[in-house]
């Protein structure tokens, strides 16, 4: 009972971190892919790459300690997500009144 509660399998990182990290995170990722999302999408996409980053780490045999390293594996299942996303949607298209994305 002495082990701090996690967040969506994120032992030691608080909820407030989880989304500030997950928003940063989905940004970022948004940046790299090419793609523009409003802050809520970057926290949620954040925040499903943040869980997916860190099954990716345990498959890998890597242990996530610290925020550098959530964040990092937060970013990496991000970019995963987005890129998966952009390859099951089609190109032409739009979100409502935006630009393509």
């Amino acid at each position: 009972m002495d082990q701090q509660l996690g967040v969506l399998g994120t032992p030691g990182v608080s909820f407030v971190a989880l989304v500030i990290i997950g928003g940063f995170a989905g940004w970022i990722a948004g940046m790299v892919t090419g793609r523009r999302h409003w802050l809520f999408t970057n926290i949620l996409i954040g925040v499903c790459g943040s869980w997916l980053g860190s099954q990716f780490a345990q498959l890998a045999g890597v242990q996530l300690v610290g925020k550098w390293s959530h964040f990092l594996a937060a970013l990496v299942g991000s970019i995963v997500i987005l890129f998966i996303w952009q390859a099951l949607r089609p190109q032409n298209q739009r979100g409502p009144g935006g630009p393509p994305n």
